[in-house]
């Protein structure tokens, strides 16, 4: 479940947005990254340079050494980036967001962002793309995360409603958190006119993630409508979910398989066309 979600309603956009560096070890820790197969779909050949925007505390950039000359992480968050300097050595960090890259003209081969996309201005971040970009490389976005319509989830949505409809049950944060499994907006990549980019292609990728409690907990708690919550409700939401995840079954080092996708977008720079 991307955390491109609707806003959590007591939180606006900029809140939302600079929530994750306050818990970044804990998103390393927590949040699982896109699958191989996505990276071999945007990079089947080594590349000279690739960049990702809005690189968080390094998920996709570790699975792109070795696959480049160079890896360039461009993170605005500097407790995020911290994070990703810590864990992946072979990865150059800078502060910048994907509207503003701290990078020359025609400098790399891909642009990459991973479940970040959704936080940027669209329009300007695809043309700085295009800026930063050789002819002929290519943007992508990526959205990773649980889905909602799968077994574990959807039985968990199940639960949920119908422990609410009992008069004696307390479940009004998971029960929230069930209304919002299933408010999946289209994340999709969109090539604003006059950008020197062909049509965009599209590509899923589906795999299950065996996750315990501590780690169903934990991935709940990199999400920034929990994140941003006030301390009491976020400690009820999580109190519930775990009391959830016991009459489950799901205790200790039980594990049950999680759904997980990822949303891939792609699209060509043109080899011809003036600056936008």
């Amino acid at each position: 479940m991307p955390d491109a979600n609707p806003p959590h309603p007591d939180g606006d956009r900029a809140q939302l947005a600079s929530s994750f560096g306050g818990v970044a070890t804990h998103y390393e820790r927590f949040r699982p990254g896109p699958p191989v197969e996505a990276v071999d779909w945007y990079l089947p050949l080594p590349v000279t340079r690739v960049v990702d925007i809005g690189a968080g505390t390094g998920a996709l950039s570790r699975l792109l050494v070795g696959r480049a000359d160079e890896v360039v992480a461009v993170e605005p968050d500097d407790r995020m980036r911290a994070v990703l300097v810590a864990e992946n050595p072979g990865v150059s960090a800078l502060s910048g967001t994907g509207e503003a890259m701290p990078l020359d003209d025609g400098c790399a081969d891909v642009v990459l962002a991973s479940t970040s996309w959704h936080w940027m201005d669209p329009d300007a971040a695809v043309r700085e793309a295009a800026r930063v970009l050789v002819p002929g490389g290519y943007l992508g976005t990526l959205w990773t995360g649980a889905d909602p319509d799968g077994p574990f989830l959807s039985e968990a949505r199940a639960r949920i409603a119908g422990a609410g409809a009992g008069a004696a049950s307390d479940v009004g944060e998971l029960a929230g958190l069930a209304e919002r499994m299933v408010q999946t907006d289209a994340y999709s990549l969109t090539i604003p006119d006059g950008a020197p980019f062909d049509t965009p292609e599209h590509a899923t990728f589906a795999w299950d993630i065996a996750l315990d409690s501590d780690e169903l907990i934990g991935l709940l708690g990199t999400f920034s409508w929990v994140i941003t919550m006030p301390e009491e409700r976020r400690m009820a939401l999580l109190d519930e979910a775990r009391a959830m995840l016991v009459a489950f079954g799901i205790v200790g080092s039980a594990t049950v398989d999680v759904a997980w996708t990822t949303d891939a977008w792609r699209a060509r720079r043109e080899d011809t066309g003036g600056r936008s």
